[in-house]
């Protein structure tokens, strides 16, 4: 795990500012403003989201973090200046499964815990320990019919909103659905709020197709049962058509106030940031080993480029540059690249049927975090890996583009209804360079040392979503004239975890 931060974080706690020996004056802080709500009106808020918006963390939805969701921190600091009260669909355990009543759907995990080297499912850990494992409890509709305000639904799409099915289709949905026939959207504009939060829409529009390694359905955006949608990217234009009438009946043509996020750029999450491009040990008979293997390779794809600058415009420069791309050479060491089947590389396949789009891996590709459990080693490293483990250049620049289209819509709806914007992309962006100061910590990106992201490598850590919450109380600060920064009524990072005991249960 990185370490980049931790000796300057030392040298922060350790430094103190002392008084010259002659004065013994004591700095007295000017009092705080009272908190005050500017123009915004919180007495009925509702929050509209995915994941974070629910307070998914560690793989999983379970109370305890549900209990630190983002929106119903803000809406702790609400109740202070008018704010009423805040209901959410708690699950009822701290498992973080979901047994799941639809026959072609699978039951959702148990959350995950730091096991001392890693993540890992709270289930196995405790069965390697010889320890009882509790049963997951939740596994019913609950509260079916009665409204929420936090209407935060892990996997929500954008299109999603609007589809009138959904809840017969995700399951986190279903819990919580005031009808089976009715949307998400619908829900929160039926409870009339005063004010209202809507967050990460647009983040699983790109995220399936990033997490699957760019295997995506199609461009499209139609909804599928099977799958919430597939891994497909949603057309920006489907995009726009959904937020800018879900942001029009959220805020009553500009008449209700309320806060909006942008979309992240997910490929700085630690879920494709952790795992190297080049972590294959080798000795030398091993690298050897692999070598001879791959020369019969390595041979067809020169004769195949030698065939198409003969018979083709492709010059012998061009050649050359593809023939380095694709050659696999390994050598002892503990930094070999893995082996990629790459589906944007020339088909060379009606020349040679047996030269499938091979190549080694580089520090361009992002390779996903479950990954990391599949690299083979030794000998067996010449299986190479299929594309979905890994997120190649092409298929990153396809998902930056669909995210800036997003947050291009997302920007003009918010002024269009005078919309106070969160811009958790540049938040997101300043943790995985710089790192993100907040309180006494500064924040990163990295996986379980970072203190953001938490053990999936995608959601956050409570932590992350008390800082999240600042900076949303920040940009309401400035759009609507509220003070909670100034009368020192952001959440102190240091009172939230950043992960869980495995004795939360």
């Amino acid at each position: 795990m990185k370490t980049k931060y931790i000796w300057l974080l030392a040298g922060l706690i350790g430094f103190s500012s002392c008084a010259s020996d002659d004065d013994n004056s004591v700095a007295v802080e000017a009092p705080k403003p009272p908190l005050t709500t500017g123009s915004a009106d919180f007495s009925n808020f509702v929050s509209v989201g995915a994941s974070f918006t629910a307070g998914f963390t560690d793989g999983a939805l379970f109370k305890a973090g549900q209990e630190s969701s983002f929106p119903k921190l803000m809406s702790d600091k609400f109740a202070l200046i008018g704010g009423g009260s805040f209901t959410q669909p708690l699950m009822n355990d701290n498992t973080g499964g979901l047994i799941i009543p639809i026959p072609t759907v699978d039951d959702l995990p148990y959350r995950l815990i730091f096991n001392g080297s890693g993540p890992q499912r709270l289930n196995d850990f405790l069965t390697g320990l010889g320890a009882p494992v509790p049963p997951i409890t939740t596994n019913a509709a609950v509260n079916l019919g009665s409204n929420f305000s936090n209407l935060g639904v892990p996997g929500l799409k954008s299109f999603h909103l609007t589809f009138p099915g959904y809840a017969s289709a995700n399951p986190y949905y279903g819990r919580f659905a005031i009808a089976a026939g009715g949307t998400v959207l619908n829900q929160a504009t039926v409870q009339t709020p005063s004010f209202f939060s809507f967050s990460e829409i647009g983040g699983n529009d790109v995220l399936s197709y990033a997490t699957s390694g760019g295997v995506g359905v199609d461009q499209t955006g139609n909804f599928n049962p099977a799958s919430y949608g597939g891994n497909d990217i949603t057309d920006p234009t489907v995009f726009k058509n959904v937020i800018d009438g879900a942001l029009a009946a959220l805020s009553s043509g500009g008449t209700v106030k309320g806060i909006v996020s942008n979309v992240p750029y997910v490929s700085s999450l630690p879920y494709f940031t952790t795992v190297p491009h080049n972590p294959l040990p080798l000795n030398a008979a091993q690298a050897a080993q692999l070598n001879m293997g791959y020369a019969l390779y390595n041979g067809g794809i020169t004769q195949a480029y030698a065939f198409l600058v003969a018979n083709t415009p492709l010059t012998q420069a061009q050649a050359d540059v593809e023939i380095a791309k694709r050659t696999i050479t390994f050598e002892a060491g503990d930094d070999n690249a893995l082996v990629l089947i790459d589906e944007d590389l020339r088909d060379l396949t009606g020349i040679n049927p047996q030269l499938i789009n091979l190549r080694q891996t580089t520090a361009a590709d992002l390779i996903t975090l479950p990954t990391s459990a599949l690299i083979p080693t030794g000998a067996g490293s010449a299986a190479p890996l299929a594309d979905s483990a890994v997120l190649t250049p092409e298929e990153q620049l396809a998902v930056k583009t669909a995210t800036d289209a997003y947050n291009q819509h997302i920007n003009d709806a918010v002024a269009t209804n005078d919309l106070a914007l969160v811009d958790f992309n540049g938040i997101l962006q300043r943790a995985s360079t710089s790192g993100l100061p907040s309180g006494q910590y500064i924040l990163t990106t990295d996986l379980v040392t970072g203190g953001l992201v938490s053990l999936d490598g995608i959601h956050l850590t409570t932590r992350g979503y008390a800082v999240l919450a600042n900076e949303m109380f920040k940009a309401i600060d400035a759009k609507y004239g509220t003070n909670f920064e100034a009368s020192g009524n952001l959440f102190d990072p240091a009172l939230f975890n950043t992960n869980y005991k495995p004795t939360l249960q």
